[in-house]
């Protein structure tokens, strides 16, 4: 835990770093690939939505571990004369078989398609539940959800841009949001869940949770290029990589900390309870907290750095700090050379202006020799030859004296 606090500690101050900004075409390749991946799989393995978006009708076998999946699907099919989706849900004495099949016409025929299942699990039909969703309302409330979805991502880049005072990081953080959105949508295509109300749910927070994440590096970037074109230490990107590694320990442990417990609801739902909302909100969040903290790190700060590279006052201030960088390397050798307090020795160009490197690591211009005053040789009374140097700062030329007398007055 020390070391770890060390490695943290070293990230913040800056001793240890790591380019993430620097290697931004490495994270949008291997993003690419992930998102090649997931929409291949949205393409040719579409979404399973659920009766409460497409409508449909629902029977639910309660407290029977005997009735067969298999037979119970067989039974509800041969009723419809469609396909239907039969799963077991939970496990032991308490496990419950569910089957959801189209929306059904009327009333007589999902008594009949209940009393079907019913003689095939081997209970009465009183043992059987049965609910139905209309079509229409699994659609108007698809609308709904869309039309909410894309109001909340109006208001959260009008108040990203309002917060930070800049619209580029509005568009970073929808670009990293749209990413992890496409994921989860993935991954949810490619193991085949059902998509439920729960996973509108879990998606919902997995907006929130990327947002979130993401602000926080964004806090840090601004505050670490607050008045950066004024300077000539850090460029944009420079400035924004700090920020990432200085927050980098804090997103990990917050992102391990909510991993563990949705992990541990996502795999009980999964090995014990079986179906059920608990494993759909699971999942969404699972991999929609681990997107969010990649992208946050490796997508959202490096993009907002690309495009502010692209301001013309952004250009000039790597001009600068590409030449300050020259200069420093080549004031390195008289500071190794014979500086003790911190600061490097001038170096000797032969008349040209040489650079003082402060403890701060700015560069100032100092004078050489070459460009100090000429000492001038007198003759003394006593022959030896002396040279006057000139005088220091903050001392007063004084006019040279003749015996006790003062000056400007004569015997």
């Amino acid at each position: 835990m020390s070391r770890l606090g060390n490695i943290g500690n070293g990230l913040y101050r800056g001793e240890v770093s790591y380019d993430f900004v620097g290697n931004q075409k490495r994270w949008y390749a291997i993003s690419g690939l992930i998102l090649l991946i997931t929409v291949a799989a949205l393409v040719f393995h579409p979404l399973q939505l659920g009766i409460e978006f497409k409508g449909g009708a629902e029977f639910q076998v309660n407290g029977t571990s005997s009735c067969s999946v298999a037979d119970a699907r067989a039974a509800a099919s041969d009723v419809t004369g469609t396909e239907v989706i039969a799963q077991r849900i939970g496990s032991g004495g308490s496990a419950s078989v569910r089957v959801q099949t189209k929306e059904l016409a009327t009333q007589e025929l999902r008594v009949e398609v209940q009393e079907a299942i019913a003689k095939a699990c081997g209970v009465q039909a009183d043992d059987v539940s049965s609910s139905q969703v209309s079509g229409s309302w699994g659609a108007d409330i698809s609308k709904k959800a869309l039309r909410g979805l894309i109001v909340f991502l109006v208001l959260v880049a009008l108040y990203m841009a309002a917060a930070f005072r800049e619209w580029k990081m509005s568009v970073a953080a929808l670009v990293a949001l749209a990413h992890d959105l496409v994921i989860t949508a993935g991954v949810y295509a490619l193991v085949g869940f059902e998509v439920t109300p729960a996973t509108v749910v879990g998606i919902l927070t997995i907006l929130g949770y990327s947002l979130y994440d993401t602000v926080v590096v964004f806090d840090k970037v601004r505050e670490n290029t607050a008045g950066i074109q004024g300077g000539s230490r850090y460029t944009y990107s420079g400035a924004a990589n700090l920020a990432v590694n200085q927050t980098l320990v804090r997103s990990i442990n917050t992102s391990v900390i909510a991993l563990l417990p949705v992990a541990g609801i996502l795999f009980v739902g999964v090995g014990i309870l079986g179906a059920g909302a608990m494993k759909d909100i699971a999942l969404a969040l699972f991999v929609g907290i681990a997107a969010g903290t990649y992208s946050s790190i490796f997508i959202a700060t490096p993009l907002l750095a690309d495009l502010k590279e692209r301001e013309p006052g952004m250009r000039a201030l790597a001009k600068r700090v590409a030449a300050r960088n020259a200069a420093v390397s080549k004031g390195a050798p008289a500071a190794r050379g014979g500086a003790t307090s911190g600061a490097a020795a001038p170096a000797r160009s032969g008349g040209a202006t040489a650079l003082l490197v402060d403890p701060d690591g700015e560069v100032e211009p100092v004078v050489t020799d070459a460009e100090a005053p000429v000492a001038e040789p007198t003759a003394p009374s006593d022959g030896a030859a002396r040279v006057r140097r000139p005088a220091s700062a903050g001392q007063r030329s004084q006019p040279r004296r003749n015996g006790p007398n003062r000056p400007g007055k004569r015997r």
